[in-house]
């Protein structure tokens, strides 16, 4: 329980920004690269973090992990509740990834390290629904600062993950891990690693370029803040709905089976997501790429969990993955997404993420896993 609330404040946090994005655009005279570097500011804060919060994990053990974590994210929101320059607020948002590196990669080293393995995927699904429901109101946190001001929200936030602290600190110690055996490169060389690290990747990559050009795109389509907010709202509220049925599936039926039907619905929404005219169509396709992005994520997580162990690392260290895979696949949907948009349009990133969706779905057609 405590888990998934540090989880939810660690998401809320992330998501908090598309409400915002075409106010902040417009008063800080932003491009969409620009906006493209705010949203990436945080995952990229959360790559840079995600190895050594594995290192801490391993040194200091999940829950005094979870603690920094938590202290980053408080001491950051009120930084962001007050500071009002571009490049201030884009290092902001990278403290708080630091912030959110650390109490994810402890939080789910804690839930991994309690869990039989047949029932991670589960768990995982769990897990991630409490993500979502971070995400789901992570826009209207966004929505409401844009209603009455940063600094109230923001500052309240502060006091709600502060309040946190004592609970995470009630939680039992789990158990102890053998010593690392298996090294991280050489890990990632491994096919069964590789492959499960590429599948939370993709997912990673589509949502991310979604999160940057849906905001800006609604509004060029006349849809207000409040639009935009509601529109984030229902799409994280399905994902959170699917996530544990999902994840329990994969625990019956494979890894493979949803992570296919992701891929194939994933190519379609990103190739359509240029094609609404009207506001109401392409907050539909958002809605639509938040099912489809949600059918990878608990079996992805769970089977580079499994890989990782196979492989002899530490779960601190397959967490670590997780948040590198995430991260990194959000800063090249969001930053270098904006950019290409900038630049070609939207069509050209939303595409070439399709394309990929499809040529990793025919690569899974050659594998065979649990």
């Amino acid at each position: 329980m405590v888990v998934g609330l540090v989880v939810f404040a660690d998401t809320l946090l992330y998501a908090v920004l598309a409400p915002l994005l075409p106010g902040l655009s417009h008063s800080l005279h932003m491009s969409k690269a620009s906006a493209g570097l705010l949203t990436a500011a945080y995952p990229i804060g959360t790559l840079i973090g995600s190895i050594p919060a594995g290192l801490l994990v391993i040194r200091i053990g999940p829950r005094a992990t979870v603690l920094l974590g938590l202290g980053i994210l408080a001491m950051s929101s009120v930084a962001f509740a007050w500071l009002h320059a571009l490049v201030l607020l884009d290092i902001t948002r990278f403290a708080e990834g630091l912030g959110g590196a650390c109490s994810w990669t402890g939080g789910i080293t804690w839930i991994v390290s309690v869990a039989a393995p047949d029932q991670r995927g589960l768990l995982m699904g769990r897990t991630l629904a409490a993500v979502v429901v971070g995400a789901l109101f992570g826009p209207v946190l966004g929505t409401l600062a844009t209603a009455i001001g940063r600094p109230a929200v923001f500052t309240g936030f502060a006091v709600v993950v502060g309040l946190l602290i004592p609970a995470t600190m009630s939680l039992p110690r789990p158990r102890r891990e053998a010593a690392v055996r298996g090294r991280l490169l050489s890990a990632l060389r491994h096919p069964g690693v590789a492959l499960a690290f590429w599948l939370v990747v993709l997912p990673a990559i589509g949502s991310g370029a979604i999160n940057v050009l849906g905001p800006l795109r609604l509004h060029q389509l006349g849809g207000s803040a409040v639009v935009i907010g509601a529109s984030y709202l229902a799409a994280a509220g399905l994902e959170a709905a699917i996530s544990p049925a999902v994840g329990s599936m994969s625990d019956r039926r494979g890894r493979l089976l949803p992570l296919r039907a992701g891929l194939v619905c994933g190519a379609v929404v990103l190739a359509c997501f240029t094609l609404p005219g009207t506001w109401l169509g392409l907050a539909l396709l958002i809605v639509l790429s938040a099912a489809a992005f949600g059918l990878f994520w608990a079996p992805a997580m769970a089977l580079l969990s499994e890989a990782a162990e196979d492989h002899g690392l530490h779960q601190g260290m397959a967490a670590a993955l997780m948040n590198v895979a995430w991260a990194g696949g959000s800063i090249i949907g969001s930053w270098p997404g904006g950019v290409i948009a900038k630049s070609a349009g939207d069509l050209l990133p939303m595409a070439s993420t399709a394309a990929l969706c499809l040529l990793t779905l025919v690569g899974l057609r050659r594998v065979s896993i649990r």
